[in-house]
């Protein structure tokens, strides 16, 4: 499949800058994905998968490719964006074109290093993002609602419809709501109104609240209530060590990461994993002597759907896959005593790939 992109938003001086840096210290040969770019402010990473390792080493691969997501360095937001204050236009924009948003959020205070509003409030920063991505989608429902008016004026069924929904939609924005708050409550019509204005609020959020080892950190009481409300999904992450251990792996990052004060989970891995789940993608895998390979596919894929993202033949010409869980073929041992067990399934063109499964498609 096509590359997908998260966008890395906030305030200036909160990070963001400092974690695309540790990011795209883990990036990957682009001669392995063709999407890559040579844009600075992009950066295309591997996806943490300790069962391509795995597999790599139970047939003995040649090279082993595991999935990988991009993520983009959008320039930082300031108060008034949606009406083109400092870089607004640019900002929104670059927001408009990717598919997810990750909004580093400060959560440390340091006197040398200065806030917008010279005060460390991360839901006020919240609030102040995601307004500006309201205001801009109430210009862009504003302005269909007014072309769709002609049309229901006279009658027309399909322009009343969607004429009705958008106004609906342009109250919850008008009330300060983002435009996700809406989306599972749709009806096929209106997820098709809904998917066509492209709204920026209507974009999953993953929120990557930034701390720095030695610190003090704000209480983030009220904080974890406003996500929690929102139901939100957030990780944490200090960039500044991230970056610092960028170029350590293993033992070693762990080594230096418990020197330096950090004692949390790798937050660069658990932001790529969460951003990987946030844009509904799973993983299968093909494995075997010449290389050992994490395929994106969106979740639900059907067999078909799931063999285009190797090749386009494996759609438009499937047969069959031969599908057995990873763990299953490594618990075997081989495909040979895997095929002897019955833990190798022959599936059709109904088959829905799950995440972890190893296939070998028939044409």
């Amino acid at each position: 499949m096509s590359s997908l992109s998260i966008g890395i938003v906030g305030l200036p001086n909160v990070g963001k800058s400092t974690l695309f840096n540790a990011l795209t210290r883990k990036k990957v040969p682009a001669e392995n994905y063709p999407f890559c770019t040579i844009d600075p402010s992009v950066g295309v990473v591997s996806v943490p998968d300790e069962r391509v390792d795995i597999l790599s080493d139970f047939s003995k691969s040649a090279k082993k490719i595991p999935a990988a997501i991009e993520f983009v360095d959008i320039a930082g937001l300031v108060k008034g964006a949606s009406d083109g204050e400092g870089l607004g236009n640019k900002f929104l924009s670059h927001i408009r074109e990717v598919d997810a948003i990750a909004e580093v959020v400060r959560i440390f205070k340091d006197s040398n290093i200065t806030h917008v509003s010279n005060e460390i409030n991360p839901v006020s920063d919240i609030e102040t993002i995601n307004l500006e991505l309201i205001l801009s989608d109430l210009q862009t429902v504003s302005k269909r609602l007014a072309n769709l008016t002609h049309d229901a004026k006279r009658g027309d069924k399909k322009a009343i419809a969607e004429s009705e929904f958008t106004a609906r939609l342009e109250k919850i924005l008008e009330a300060g709501k983002m435009a996700n708050t809406i989306k599972e409550s749709l009806t096929v019509d209106e997820k098709i109104y809904f998917h066509n204005l492209h709204l920026l609020s209507a974009k999953p959020i993953l929120y990557v609240l930034n701390k720095k080892s030695g610190a003090e950190l704000v209480d983030t009481t009220e904080l974890l209530k406003f996500l929690n409300d929102l139901g939100a999904n957030y990780c944490y992450v200090d960039a500044r060590i991230e970056q610092d251990l960028s170029d350590f792996e293993g033992e070693e990052r762990k080594m230096f990461k418990t020197e330096l004060g950090a004692t949390d989970d790798d937050g660069i891995d658990k932001l790529i994993v969460e951003s990987y789940k946030m844009l509904d993608l799973i993983t299968f895998l093909t494995t075997g002597e010449d290389e050992t390979r994490a395929w994106t596919i969106k979740k639900g894929s059907t067999a078909p759907e799931a063999g285009g993202a190797i090749h386009t033949d494996f759609t438009e010409k499937f047969i069959k896959a031969d599908i057995i869980y990873w763990q299953d073929l490594v618990s075997a041992g081989s495909y040979g005593v895997a095929r002897e067990k019955g833990l190798v399934r022959i599936e059709g063109k109904e088959y829905i790939v799950k995440d972890g499964d190893v296939i070998e498609f028939k044409i």
